[in-house]
């Protein structure tokens, strides 16, 4: 799996749980401490760290661990 693969699969979760937790981008930006649009680039594939991935899924309510389940 290259990376560019990867990171789409990474945006398409974090939607899906986001959806599912019916937060909106703007809910789920501002309680993972990210600005709006930035998030809107990673649910589209955007590149994010570690730590970024650790606090939108503690915002989510889930462990990094169940966030990287696809």
């Amino acid at each position: 799996m290259n990376y560019q693969v990867l990171y789409k699969k990474v945006g398409e979760r974090i939607e899906w749980l986001r959806k599912e937790k019916g937060m909106t981008q703007e809910q789920l930006a501002e309680k993972s401490n990210l600005h709006r649009a930035y998030f809107w680039d990673i649910e589209k594939g955007r590149n994010i760290s570690i730590k970024t991935a650790y606090n939108i899924a503690r915002a989510l309510g889930v462990s990094l661990s169940e966030f990287l389940k696809f």
